[in-house]
């Protein structure tokens, strides 16, 4: 089994740009977290009546949200019943998703004790007016802070996020961004392209007038500078929007692309299982109150061969090894196979796709339109 996903769906404040479950009220905070444990312990009653029989877990990732926000007491909870209700290989990759404002030294003596052995820590920008603009809740000086209580500690795997492609941020500005985690020798870093997403606070101001929009042509600018400059620093360009020094990829979102199975664990959470995803309401009150009642709160789908097949075309072409087409074959038949090498073609001679050895592969151009190319090879 490739690993666990615990989400945790509070936050001390709304980023504008952000689309994902999550609440800014501590309410329902202790309910919550029984919840989830419940949660946990149902699926054991399940998986020992015999409806599943996954592998042992590989990896854990505490995401939102804002998993860090948890008191120790509250995190231990949900490790023990993980513990007492799944087997795990002998070095599983333990996550926590944390915020700069987050991050001390007892916390981090704490994280590590509690099995946690890798952070992935939301940054976003080195930029006090862009982390206004983006209602972030630290401040630059937070954000450098943490990277060096983070030294300190002795957590050698670790990863921050940064966004590109807002009004606020030139090319220079990202520059030294860039630079500054590379002078920090981090190890791991995740790059998103800012979005605006509807049913988001940035899409209203945006809608309005009161923010500006985003400049899609300097963002496309801004990425392939980005590739550039963690290219030349050494960094492999494992995935789209994910960068690593050499054995430090993530092997939980690894996982993920390579299309193993997976829990989910609290509100709007997703499962995977082969030809079957389930994913938890995406409702704090509702996902209690079922589990109070001993009920899991689902909906969940099959996946006929050709969603299966569009799928695995969306996720593998995001990777740097690209999608294969021998996997293809053995999977889902070879009349696949050659439909999908006709369909890449005009890619092919457009420049933004290599298909040998039995792979199809986006070329530093294609990764400018992987959206659009995966879309145009779907059956």
């Amino acid at each position: 089994m490739a690993g666990i996903y615990i989400h945790i769906p509070f936050c001390r404040k709304a980023c504008h740009y952000c689309n994902f479950h999550f609440s800014t009220s501590l309410q329902m905070r202790e309910k919550m977290i029984h919840a989830i444990v419940k949660e946990i312990r149902l699926i054991t009653v399940s998986r020992e009546a015999g409806l599943s029989d996954y592998e042992p877990v590989e990896t854990i990732y505490f995401g939102g949200g804002t998993p860090s926000l948890l008191d120790i007491v509250e995190i231990n909870l949900i490790m023990q019943a993980l513990i007492g209700s799944f087997e795990f290989t002998a070095d599983p990759e333990i996550t926590l998703e944390a915020n700069p404002e987050d991050v001390t030294a007892l916390k981090l003596e704490q994280w590590q004790t509690a099995g946690f052995n890798r952070l992935s820590v939301g940054i976003q920008s080195f930029s006090d007016k862009e982390l206004v603009w983006m209602n972030r809740s630290h401040s630059a000086e937070d954000a450098k802070h943490c990277l060096e209580l983070i030294r300190i500690s002795g957590i050698r795997n670790f990863s921050i996020d940064l966004i590109y492609g807002s009004p606020l941020l030139t090319d220079e500005n990202w520059k030294r961004h860039i630079d500054l985690l590379l002078e920090k020798n981090v190890p791991h870093l995740s790059c998103y392209a800012l979005t605006v997403e509807p049913k988001t606070a940035l899409f209203t101001l945006t809608s309005s007038g009161k923010k500006d929009p985003v400049n899609q042509e300097a963002q496309a600018r801004q990425f392939v500078l980005l590739m550039e400059w963690m290219k030349q620093a050494g960094y492999e360009h494992y995935e789209i929007s994910n960068f690593a020094i050499q054995g430090m990829r993530s092997r939980h979102n690894s996982s993920y692309w390579s299309g193993k199975p997976y829990y989910g664990f609290g509100p709007s959470a997703h499962s995977y299982a082969g030809n079957v995803r389930k994913w938890n309401i995406s409702n704090n009150a509702m996902y209690i109150a079922s589990l109070q009642k001993d009920q899991l709160p689902f909906e969940a789908e099959t996946l006929s061969s050709i969603e299966q097949m569009n799928e695995y075309t969306m996720i593998s072409l995001r990777t740097h090894e690209g999608l294969d087409l021998s996997q293809v074959g053995s999977r889902f038949g070879t009349y696949f196979v050659e439909k999908l090498k006709q369909a890449a073609l005009k890619w092919k001679k457009g420049g933004k796709l290599i298909v040998e050895d039995e792979k199809i592969i986006l070329t530093t151009e294609g990764k400018l339109f992987a959206d659009g190319i995966a879309a145009d090879l779907f059956f």
